[in-house]
């Protein structure tokens, strides 16, 4: 059966009030779920490192919150804590970036709520027919939340090819355990031959698991979490990923979790992937100001996270020639999350896609 996935296009270089206006026309036209009087309605998107800024815009969040509020609903801007060590590492500091990145209350009209807690830690184990996990860990809160709206940037990413809807629920929505688990068979390794030892990888190491060896930098795999935070900060092309190694572990357990997080909450969760200021990087990785990839497509909306990243990859292989997992990191196959997830019935890569006027 087809999924229904609709399309409000945008001119390249669309401003955030045209994306706001998109966004808004979306969820009146495409079937967005139902809100009842004082349902607790979760917003999940990414507020972006640094000064980021191709990140999600204000004006989309906000949009989305007066149409709850409209509703009678309880809205809630949300995020968990990121295994790397950096501005959204704990829920005071996420907090303070999210207000610096715009997603103030006075700004979007609703609290942010973190939802693993301070740490990182509060969290429900999930049951899922899953093939990795039988059960996830999954942030707290957005179990107590009566509906979810989940925002996605899609971008590239080094670690799974294609970051969208998925890798936005599943990394995005689970505990500081959850993360650990997902990363645990994806290990990077430290090229002596270019290593200098600047030893800024080992100050950014969330498990402490860098240290000299030899005059170098040395991963010690028991205590590494796979985070890939040394290959972020790394400016000399010292850390890498075997890209092998992990046999797409790492996308498929993303996809698990990502199911953990919406399995329970049947006709209450509904989707956009918004498809502009797609960078080669994800949001994690992009901290500063930098030109996108490609020219903007518009958003898209979807019932379906599986059909919505299918259309993703669909469109901008029409645009560009590839997808865009692939466009970034031709050496990650990001269709694997979209397969796996269909395949444990999250949902379907089959879907009929509706244009519709943005304005």
């Amino acid at each position: 059966m087809e999924s229904l996935v609709y399309l409000a296009k945008l001119p390249d270089g669309a401003t955030a009030a045209e994306q706001a206006e998109a966004i808004g026309k979306l969820y009146d036209t495409a079937g967005a779920p139902a809100v009842a009087a004082k349902d607790f309605v979760a917003i999940k998107f990414h507020v972006g490192e640094g000064t980021n800024n191709t990140r999600i815009k204000p004006e989309l969040i906000r949009e989305l919150v007066t149409k709850v509020q409209k509703q009678d609903g309880l809205p809630f801007l949300t995020e968990t804590s990121t295994l790397y060590k950096g501005e959204r590492h704990n829920a005071v500091s996420h907090l303070m970036q999210a207000h610096r990145q715009g997603f103030g209350i006075d700004s979007v009209g609703a609290p942010f709520i973190m939802a693993d807690g301070l740490t990182g830690n509060t969290e429900y184990e999930v049951a899922i027919p899953g093939e990795i996990h039988k059960t996830v860990k999954v942030a707290r809160e957005i179990i107590s939340a009566d509906a979810l709206l989940v925002v996605s940037h899609a971008t590239g990413c080094i670690s799974t090819g294609l970051a969208a809807c998925i890798k936005n629920l599943g990394m995005g929505l689970a505990s500081r355990m959850g993360k650990m688990r997902q990363h645990s068979a994806v290990l990077p390794q430290v090229d002596v031959e270019k290593c200098v030892f600047c030893q800024k990888c080992m100050r950014w190491c969330p498990a402490d698991a860098i240290s000299e060896h030899g005059g170098k930098a040395h991963i010690d795999s028991a205590k590494c979490v796979g985070c890939g935070e040394c290959i972020a900060v790394c400016r000399f092309d010292a850390v890498k990923y075997d890209f092998g190694a992990d046999k797409g572990f790492l996308q498929k357990a993303m996809a698990e979790y990502a199911y953990g997080a919406v399995i329970g909450k049947p006709g209450k969760c509904f989707y956009f992937n918004v498809l502009t200021n797609m960078t080669k990087d994800c949001d994690c990785l992009v901290k500063h100001p930098v030109d996108k990839m490609i020219p903007d497509i518009g958003i898209l909306a979807s019932s379906d996270p599986v059909a919505i990243d299918a259309a993703t990859q669909d469109l901008t292989a029409a645009a560009y020639g590839h997808p865009l997992g692939r466009l970034a990191f031709p050496e990650r196959d990001g269709a694997i999350q979209i397969e796996h997830a269909a395949k444990i019935g999250m949902g379907s890569p089959k879907y009929k896609l509706i244009e519709i006027d943005p304005r």
